[in-house]
């Protein structure tokens, strides 16, 4: 490979054993790529006036200073609010993130909410701590899965593979999605997000795994829970900012849905005194769908592949619209 295609990759900071790992296999694996380590924000400061490329969070100082950026490795799936400033959207450079990783555990997570609602388990696991034995009528407290809808908000790759174990349960599976052109397989009907109003009354199953953008921020209402059926239930594994609490805790407790299951929130860690941690029809987990092995793996192969395609001049995984944040 000639000179031409080398390139300077800044690691921002801060670091871990993991990042200084990556940076060693990084030498190694891209020799193309003269790797960075900074410690500390002094020398990010200076290392980054000259640097190609980065990983990790850009404040806009950070960003003034970069002369020849021109790719951002995200270190996140979808970075928290605030790692997608004006300045960055607006500046040439493309940022590259970590999805797809995540899609098989949190596809596995979706459809255990699905399993346990549709067979109970929000009712027998409190009896169960009660040690109460109590049964309903048998054709009662079930939701026969053949017969069932589940509409999935946003089916990108984890919406995909949700919709593929849910059609494998003969669950009919609606979709909204801002980019996909056909539904993806397990996916009855794609719409695109502004059909979200007509497609609720539609689905046993409300599934959200959209990622916090500025359109997304907080959509997910006290008027969009009351489009729901009451024998619904709404699941949100996207990102808690979508999803206003004190209007699914009002619909809940107005039965204007049957239950809800969590795993991202508004306010994280969730309030101890919040009163979701007490509803029998609400299950929550503690925003760990995504866990799983292999993670650090796979998010390290696509630096790896990036750092490749990017001195080959080639295409980047994952690229970005930095004006949605995804």
């Amino acid at each position: 490979m000639s000179a031409a295609n080398s390139f300077k990759f800044v690691m921002l900071p801060p670091q871990t054993e993991t990042t200084r790992s990556w940076a060693r296999e990084l030498a190694a694996a891209v020799p193309q790529a003269r790797i960075v380590v900074a410690e500390d924000a002094a020398t990010a400061e200076s290392e980054i006036v000259d640097a190609d490329a980065a990983f990790g969070w850009l404040g806009k100082d950070l960003l003034a200073k970069a002369k020849r950026l021109r790719w951002l490795q995200a270190p996140q799936a979808a970075p928290a609010a605030g790692y997608y400033y004006p300045e960055l959207i607006a500046h040439d450079l493309t940022v590259t993130n970590f999805r797809e990783i995540f899609n098989d555990h949190i596809g596995a997570h979706i459809l255990s909410f699905v399993l346990a609602f549709a067979r109970g388990l929000h009712v027998y696991i409190p009896q169960q701590l009660r040690r109460e034995w109590k049964k309903p009528a048998e054709d009662l407290g079930v939701v026969h899965l053949p017969e069932a809808t589940a509409l999935i908000v946003g089916v990108g790759g984890i919406g995909a593979e949700a919709a593929r174990l849910l059609s494998a349960f003969g669950v009919t599976v609606l979709a909204t999605d801002a980019r996909r052109g056909a539904p993806p397989a397990g996916v009855a009907e794609l719409h695109p997000p502004e059909a979200l109003d007509t497609l609720l009354p539609r689905a046993d199953f409300v599934i959200l795994t959209v990622p916090h953008t500025p359109a997304t921020e907080g959509f997910f209402n006290r008027a969009r829970f009351q489009a729901m059926k009451p024998s619904a239930f709404f699941i949100n594994i996207g990102r808690g900012m979508t999803t206003r609490l004190d209007d699914l805790v009002a619909a809940l407790n107005a039965n204007e849905i049957a239950g809800a299951a969590l795993d991202v929130y508004e306010i994280e860690p969730l309030p101890a005194e919040h009163p979701l941690w007490t509803m029998q029809n609400v299950l929550l987990t503690p925003h760990m769908a995504g866990y799983g092995p292999y993670l650090n793996n796979r998010r390290f192969q696509i630096v790896v592949d990036n750092c490749k395609a990017f001195a080959e001049g080639k295409a980047l995984r994952n690229p970005v619209d930095k004006s949605s944040w995804f």
